[in-house]
This record gives C-alpha cells, sequence and structure tokens, in this order.
C-alpha cells in the first residue's frame, strides 16, 4: 500500500513517515500543493493525506484539482484550525476524513487502515484467497492457519497480489504500488521478491502464475 503525505511541518511529517512505515506502508512525502497536485496526478497511492495549509497551493485546491481529474483514491484531511465550515468544505470537495491537529498516532493509524479498506471496496483488514489469509492489521499471513514467516517486503508484494487476485499485476504496477520515490527497485529484483515468495506459500493449493512479459497473477489451484 502507497500513501502520500503531503505536510509542510516537517517534525510532523517525519513522525508520519516513521509510524506509516513502521506499519508497513511504503510512503512519500511532499511540502507544498504544487508537488502534491503533482505527485497525485503522477503517481498511483492508495490513500493521501492532505495538509490545508500548504504553500503554493491550498489544500482545498489540490483536493479539487484531484477529483476533477477524476482520481477517487481516498483523502484524508490535516487542519489545525477545526471549524465545523472547514470540515463542511473539505467533505463537499470531496474528502473522505478528517482530522484536527494535534491529533493521535494511533488514532491516525486506525483511520488510515479504515480508509485504505475503503478505497479497496471492503469493511475487513483480512484479505483471504482460498486457504491463504493476510491480516491488514496485524501484518501477518497465514496459509491453511499456520503463520508463514514473510519479510516486509514480502507481505508488501502478497498484499498487492491479494487486492488483485485472480487478475494480471504487471511488473512496473508492483514497483509504483510497493516503492518509495528514489528507491532503487529493478524488475529482476522483483522477481526475485516473486520467487522468494512462492517458496513460502505455494506448499497449498495456491501459485503465483507467471505471465511472460505481462506480469503476475495470484490463483487458486484446481483440486
Amino acid at each position: 500500500m502507497r500513501i502520500l503525505i503531503a505536510e509542510d511541518d516537517q517534525v510532523m511529517a517525519d513522525g508520519l513517515l516513521r509510524s506509516l512505515r513502521a506499519g508497513g506502508y511504503a510512503v512519500d512525502q511532499v511540502s507544498t500543493g504544487s508537488e502534491a497536485d503533482a505527485a497525485i496526478a503522477g503517481h498511483e497511492f492508495d490513500l493521501v493525506i492532505l495538509d490545508l495549509g500548504l504553500p503554493k497551493m491550498h489544500g482545498f485546491e489540490v483536493l479539487r484539482k484531484m477529483r476533477a481529474r477524476g482520481s477517487s483514491v481516498p483523502v484524508l484531511i490535516l487542519t489545525a484550525a477545526d471549524s465545523v465550515e472547514q470540515r463542511v468544505k473539505g467533505l463537499d470537495l470531496g474528502a473522505d476524513d478528517y482530522m484536527a491537529k494535534p491529533f493521535s498516532l494511533q488514532e491516525l493509524e486506525a483511520r488510515v487502515r479504515a480508509l485504505t479498506r475503503r478505497g479497496l471496496g471492503t469493511a475487513s483488514s483480512i484479505l483471504k484467497h482460498g486457504p491463504l489469509t493476510f491480516d491488514a492489521t496485524g501484518r501477518v499471513a497465514y496459509l491453511n492457519d499456520q503463520m508463514v514467516e514473510l519479510s516486509a517486503r514480502e507481505l508488501s508484494l502478497l498484499e498487492v497480489l491479494l487486492q488483485r487476485a485472480g487478475r494480471l499485476v504487471s511488473k512496473d504496477q508492483l514497483v509504483e504500488r510497493l516503492c518509495e520515490w528514489g528507491e532503487e527497485v529493478s524488475n529482476n529484483a522483483i522477481e526475485v521478491y516473486i520467487h522468494r515468495l512462492r517458496k513460502k506459500i505455494e506448499q497449498g493449493p495456491v501459485r503465483i502464475a507467471t505471465v511472460r512479459g505481462l506480469g503476475y497473477c495470484l490463483e487458486k489451484i484446481a483440486a
């Protein structure tokens, strides 16, 4: 899962980055509204955490332009001014949730989990495909009710494949969803991660099928 933080208070942004990365998310950060607008237009995110008081472009304008382009990515607004008028305006422009500063990191993390689930069209943090289960809250995977030891990268890779179970996912899509800006991950590295994940989950009736030149698909193996 990939998140964009648009926040010009670097101390707060650093705290959010540490917290969300510890939760297994790939996180990018910008500090101006114009940078946020360009990032949202040019990259795929699962959630945008948007401060309203951004320099160069107000958060409301970033949100308006984002929705005008047809983006349905969930948006969590952060603001130091907790007024009813601002909440109403933000929600009317297409925000999904609203938090006033200062806030609890624990509460923000819970809202992030809820919004990313909503973005996937599910109310549950549990992803299942046959005997394979992934708990997105606890960041734990199970195969036939037995916990599978996976690295953080393998867990993130499994999460993306489970979200699109039965559908093709290209290498470029995996890089886009798993990697932050400046993180050098080649297609060969993706193949290595896929190979490692295969060895750990293909003991049961599931497999990661390779469609040469196109990508990967998580499938159930017919009995």
